[in-house]
């Protein structure tokens, strides 16, 4: 038994392509996934009705009674960890009961919580238990072993979502209706995904100054929380500056006349960067955090982001390759977005560029799930 905990949609894809090797590996296993984020759980429900995991379902809060009754009840060989995550009590009680203990694609930031002296008393005994910990780089890897990761236990492995967004790329819908639908219209087409309405307000104010040049551009537009009022907020935007918008599945078929199209479900976004020019990439102007930049980079699309990339290692690493860049405003989004509608070279190459990063990072997902498997014989 191997019991993954991710406790979000991001450790939970960051979980997928390991688990995928490990069941391939390892048929015999049983798996058990938990989460935590009411937001993982419909992507749980799709790893156990695929037959990825055998058992899913939220992780108990952690007290000594809820995780007394869980390891009573799985009896795991091992329980990993997807991230950094950890539950100590939960951590405690496995270890005492001779459970092995993992982490994958391990990261810790510089200004973490964790590491100030309130988090690192609180969590230094629980991150001392582990046995095998995967840290996504070299700096990582330091900043575990200053939290008390025993050093005998840490090895760089990478991050698994390389592996992910490089595999869904390839399994990119392409000759499907939908993808058809958009690409057959030819038009030059900047995918902007997980957006938020200060994202908004800057790229649309920029995307109207980029039409005034390439009037025929078009803008596909998933909001992070496609909700029904944001989306008619959307449509009222569209109406009052005169541009033709449609939702997804009417834009799809209606032989590329949507200049605005605005996409009203989720699970499809990395799919549709296969027919961008351009990505934007929202969350980067104000404190929820950048999305995945490492999507559209996996299609050679270059990207562009909002101001406040610092705590994105992918954004830090695509920017100084050339294959990202960030703007603070309208303006400076506009200058972006026309230098690269305009110099279709300069857009490849810089696609290119945020390519080549993803495909450095290939590897991940093997070198974790050889990790997993040794700690689960």
């Amino acid at each position: 038994m191997l019991w993954m905990h991710a406790p979000s949609v991001g450790e939970g894809l960051q979980a997928k392509p390991v688990l995928e090797l490990v069941r391939a590996e390892r048929p015999e296993m049983q798996i058990a996934y938990t989460h935590y984020s009411p937001s993982a759980a419909a992507l749980a429900r799709g790893f156990r009705d695929t037959g990825l995991v055998d058992f899913a379902d939220y992780l108990p809060w952690d007290t000594t009674a809820a995780a007394g009754i869980a390891l009573d009840a799985l009896t795991p060989r091992a329980l990993v960890f997807a991230k950094l995550d950890v539950w100590p009590v939960l951590v405690a009680r496995a270890s005492a009961a001779q459970v092995h203990l993992g982490i994958i694609s391990a990261t810790l930031r510089a200004a973490s919580g964790r590491r100030s002296v309130l988090g690192a008393a609180l969590l230094r005994d629980a991150y001392a238990r582990f046995d095998a910990v995967g840290a996504i780089d070299a700096d990582d890897a330091s900043r575990l072993l200053e939290l008390g990761v025993p050093g005998s236990a840490v090895t760089v492995t990478g991050d698994t979502r390389y592996d992910q967004v490089w595999a869904r790329a390839a399994a990119a819908p392409r000759g499907g209706v939908m993808l058809t639908g958009l690409a057959a219209a030819r038009r030059p087409t900047i995918v902007a995904g997980s957006t938020w309405p200060v994202d908004e307000r800057v790229l649309l104010d920029a995307w109207l100054a980029v039409r005034r040049q390439t009037p025929v551009s078009r803008l596909v537009l998933a909001p992070h929380e496609p909700t029904p009022s944001r989306l008619h907020g959307l449509e009222r935007w569209a109406e009052a500056h005169g541009v033709r918008a449609a939702r997804l599945d009417r834009a799809a078929s209606d032989g590329g006349m949507s200049d605005l199209v605005l996409v009203d479900h989720v699970g499809v976004l990395g799919d549709l960067y296969a027919v961008a020019e351009i990505a934007y990439v929202g969350g980067a102007f104000h404190a929820a955090g950048l999305h995945s930049v490492l999507e559209p980079a996996a299609y050679a699309v270059p990207v562009v982001v909002g101001p406040d990339y610092a705590s994105s290692r992918d954004a830090h690493l695509l920017i100084a390759a050339g294959g990202a860049i960030s703007v603070r405003d309208a303006t400076t989004c506009t200058t972006a977005l026309s230098a690269w509608l305009d110099d279709p070279p300069a857009r490849a190459r810089a696609g290119e560029r945020a390519h080549s990063i993803v495909v450095g990072g290939l590897g991940a997902a093997k070198r974790s799930a050889e990790l997993v498997l040794a700690i689960s014989d």
